[in-house]
């Protein structure tokens, strides 16, 4: 794992923490190049769907004009909730990097039966566990800022 690009991953959470979204980036790299970089964007957007995974996806698909990324890695600054999971397993994308897990058991066994069947495509390598004490800051002053506004 590159940790030059789950810096990346965490500077994109960072934007999105800034614009009062949850703070969740995605850096998608395809033989040692970044192809896409992406932050959540459901308030901006007003759409349920913009996950910075998904973005990431859609961007680097349009970058390479392909819808394959086969032998692309995804960096995410937390656990894939199942949507952005069948999202990076649809893409083909070949490893994916998570900084932080939920602790969530239902999600990581949604999210790793997605990634491990062998009957859709060839199966994903799913890697947890970088640079979470910085990712979990990120996550509670978000979640903190949030809750005392609410208060105003």
């Amino acid at each position: 794992m590159e940790n030059k690009y789950m810096l990346m991953a965490i500077k994109e959470a960072e934007k999105a923490f800034k614009l009062g979204e949850v703070p969740v980036g995605a850096v998608i790299v395809k033989d040692g190049v970044v192809i896409s970089k992406a932050y959540n964007k459901k308030e901006k957007l007003k759409c349920c769907t913009k996950h910075a995974e998904v973005i990431a996806v859609e961007k680097a698909s349009k970058k390479i004009n392909n819808w394959r990324l086969d032998g692309c890695d995804i960096y995410v600054t937390l656990e894939p909730c199942p949507m952005c999971a069948s999202a990076i397993r649809q893409s083909r994308i070949s490893n994916v990097y998570c900084g932080l897990s939920r602790n969530n058991s239902e999600n990581l066994f949604l999210v790793k039966a997605i990634f491990y069947n062998r009957s859709i495509n060839k199966p994903c390598n799913y890697y947890c566990g970088f640079f979470e004490n910085k990712i979990s800051e990120l996550l509670k002053s978000f979640f903190i800022k949030k809750r005392l506004s609410k208060k105003k």
